[in-house]
């Protein structure tokens, strides 16, 4: 196992090496100056061009990524246009943010959905499959921006229950477990949207994953043990279709840590999805590549997270 887990490393980090060639190429590619909104207008086109010559504005293309490689491999990803402040530092004030919002919302949507997936499988062709696959399609089908607009107008303007926006109550002051108390309140709705949307894919994929095992020889041979149906689907057919589940749900990560760029925005949740659309908004160029690379090695460590699972669930995949 320790050299499938090597060579599957080693193909991330040539991955992740031909990502940050692209992503670097892509963001310094585009025309004009970022820099030209932080600048005086009055200060002379002299000063200004010995200030861009200094921060290696107009290095070739090849040195500039040289210089930001090797910073980045000290963990080092420049400093922020918009925010005058260095951008791991900005990454990693939002990013624990979108944690708490990412971590929340697949927890329950996994649950949620491998557990409506089963019932699915077990009453196929019944009222509760049919419902449940309905469920399914208006989660593919609705737009993450619609939703969250029904809830804010009925949970918030309406009843009045749940905040609207934010992370915590800018008018009030509070600490311990009122101030967990208050992020959890604000926490509710964002996370809703999330779980409703991401529940569908583990109810599809857990659902088309047990059927096809449920008609499977090792379950009839257990019902001639004794076993019961739903037993034997529980007990046997699930752990054969962990392949599946674990696929969507390494795939989920990545979906979850990008995807949220509208949820935040909508409800003014101050994670990395907004903070995306706050640098693209203000040409901020190092945290654009900061972000767009953190995004990348994280999808590639759920990839890579998933290739370790499917060998602890099946130990054929590593003689593959």
């Amino acid at each position: 196992m320790r050299r499938y887990v090597l060579k599957r490393i080693l193909t991330s980090i040539i991955v992740l090496f031909g990502i940050s060639i692209v992503i670097f190429a892509l963001v310094n590619l585009q025309p004009g100056n970022p820099y030209s909104h932080m600048i005086n207008p009055n200060t002379s086109p002299d000063v200004m061009k010995a200030k861009l010559e200094q921060i290696g504005y107009y290095d070739p293309l090849y040195v500039k990524y040289f210089k930001w490689v090797s910073r980045a491999l000290r963990f080092d990803l420049g400093y922020s246009i918009k925010y005058s402040e260095p951008v791991s530092a900005v990454i990693g004030y939002r990013l624990k943010n979108t944690i708490i919002l990412m971590s929340f919302s697949l927890f329950l949507s996994s649950v949620i959905g491998i557990i409506l997936g089963i019932i699915a499988a077990y009453r196929k062709n019944t009222y509760v499959d049919d419902l449940i696959t309905v469920i399914s399609f208006i989660g593919v089908s609705i737009p993450s921006f619609f939703f969250s607009l029904l809830l804010i107008k009925k949970f918030s303007y309406d009843m009045s229950i749940f905040p609207s926006s934010g992370m915590y109550d800018v008018r009030s002051s509070l600490t311990g477990i009122l101030k967990l108390m208050d992020l959890i309140k604000h926490l509710i709705l964002p996370s809703i949207v999330l779980t409703f949307l991401q529940a569908t894919a583990f109810i599809r994929y857990t659902r088309s994953a047990m059927i096809e095992i449920v008609d499977k020889e090792y379950i009839k041979c257990a019902m001639a043990k004794g076993m019961s149906f739903k037993k034997a689907v529980i007990k046997h057919g699930f752990k054969n279709s962990l392949i599946s589940i674990i696929t969507v749900f390494c795939l989920q990560i990545p979906a979850l840590f990008s995807g949220a760029l509208m949820t935040e925005t909508v409800f003014v949740w101050p994670g990395i999805g907004r903070l995306g659309y706050e640098a693209v908004q203000n040409r901020d160029y190092p945290l654009i590549m900061g972000i767009l690379m953190i995004t990348a090695i994280l999808i590639l460590l759920s990839n890579l997270l998933a290739d370790i699972l499917y060998v602890v669930v099946d130990k054929r995949v590593e003689l593959e």
